[in-house]
């Protein structure tokens, strides 16, 4: 009998939140209660395995519902392809949804429609590299040079970067490739912690927190500031004593500023020694950034979290804009688009110290890190990756991290599953919790 070949038979999608606004966890300047929220979607095969794969975007409660129905609109784009095809060439599935004439229209390459196509194309990259028994960054790192650059778009991007300076990054940095491995795989990867630093903790809170990410080995914690001026003076100078002057402490906006704010404020902040600034302005204002940073020298300036492609990677770049790159697993197109901005990045010689936290994002940027040290930048120096302590008990894979570093996962695939469990309990608005917490609140 013939062997049939698999394919994508189901593509289903969730609207998964919580309830994280109840105790402030996750609250800056610009979001002050969020409830971290999931648009999820599975893809299921008929590979008679139980090969599935799994992504989401990330969004903060309300309007999950619209990136959700974002999502459910490309299904008709995946269902009925075949396995063997999609994990062969992720990009044709990534090509052909931010190309597709209609649905540009919505963009292009920004927004909800965007982050839906990074959610459905890391569900492939997820289903490929479990398909191949690898987690992702080895998948990816054991790739050829020349898959990968064939992988990315070099639309628009050409001009700062071409297939032939992205294939000499990649091979460049392949000697020792066997020795980083045992680094990574030894001591894990760098992270710092922002756990400490929600705006709405007390100060008390804030000290507890600060002195125990630096017993449990980070280096570097993250304060969200941006409200008001005097509480931000009276906090950083609570977690500086907290920490010490040999922890670095960065602090974080949140776009809560127009540019002569930031230089101003972070002026007032100086004393204190943050080494980098997150977020000061827009995240589209590419010339605001560079004159931030020409205007807060020393202190660095960092931004990506909400970046919405790598047009506007590369600008930031090219203008000399930024001091560190904080790359989105879930903010861009997916796996594919990251690809260009990590090869962006190493071609300018700036670090990437990935945006984490949220709901499962720790999860997945772990594994673009361990592979940009692996096989593209070569190098941890100055970068870190962020971590937050919240919710990763909802993952079938969660992230480890130990003495300060991100332990190199071993499961196969992109650590996107989430808990059967967790997903049925969480379903807004039917789910458990959240059909009993909406009574509550009509009786």
């Amino acid at each position: 009998m013939p062997v049939t070949e698999a394919r994508i038979t189901g593509f289903d999608t969730f609207d998964v939140r919580f309830p994280t606004s109840r105790e402030l966890d996750g609250s800056d300047a610009m979001n002050p209660d969020p409830d971290y929220s999931a648009a999820y979607v599975v893809l299921r095969t008929d590979a008679g395995d139980g090969l599935e794969g799994y992504g989401f975007a990330f969004t903060i409660g309300r309007g999950n519902d619209v990136q959700v129905a974002a999502v459910e609109a490309l299904r008709s784009f995946v269902v009925g392809r075949s396995v063997g095809e999609l994990c062969a060439d992720p990009g044709s599935l990534s090509r052909d949804l931010v190309g597709d004439s209609q649905l540009r229209w919505l963009g292009p390459e920004k927004g909800v429609m965007h982050m839906a196509i990074g959610a459905v194309v890391n569900a492939v990259w997820d289903l490929a590299s479990r398909r191949a028994g690898k987690p992702l960054w080895r998948f990816l790192a054991d790739a050829e040079p020349e898959w990968l650059v064939s992988q990315v778009d070099f639309r628009y991007i050409g001009d700062a970067l071409s297939p032939e300076q992205a294939l000499g990054l990649l091979r460049g940095v392949r000697a020792g490739r066997g020795v980083r491995e045992g680094v990574l795989l030894e001591r894990g990867y760098p992270g710092y912690t922002t756990s400490p630093g929600w705006l709405g903790y007390s100060d008390e809170k804030l000290a507890r927190l600060a002195r125990e990410a630096v017993a449990a080995g980070f280096t570097q914690i993250k304060l969200k500031v941006g409200a008001d001026l005097a509480d931000d003076v009276r906090r950083l100078g609570v977690a500086r004593a907290a920490v010490g002057p040999g922890v670095r402490v960065a602090v974080d906006a949140n776009q809560r500023w127009g540019v002569a704010e930031a230089v101003g404020w972070v002026g007032a902040l100086a004393r204190f020694d943050p080494y980098w600034v997150e977020e000061p302005t827009s995240p589209d204002d590419v010339l605001g950034h560079a004159a931030i940073r020409a205007g807060v020298a020393p202190v660095r300036v960092a931004t990506g979290e909400h970046v919405q492609n790598r047009i506007v990677f590369k600008q930031l770049l090219q203008a000399g804009a930024v001091d560190v790159l904080q790359l989105d697993a879930a903010r861009v197109g997916g796996v594919n688009e990251n690809l260009a901005v990590l090869l962006l990045a190493a071609r300018f010689g700036v670090p990437v110290c990935p945006h984490a936290g949220g709901v499962g994002l720790c999860e997945l940027v772990q594994h673009l890190a361990m592979f940009d040290f692996l096989a593209v930048s070569g190098t941890t120096e100055d970068r870190v990756v962020e971590y937050v302590d919240h919710l990763h008990e909802h993952f079938t894979d969660p992230v480890v991290v130990e003495r300060g570093h991100y332990r190199a996962p071993s499961a196969p695939g992109f650590s996107a599953r989430m808990r059967p469990e967790s997903v049925a309990r969480y379903t807004y608005p039917d789910g458990e919790f959240w059909a009993a917490d909406l009574a509550a609140d009509h009786t």
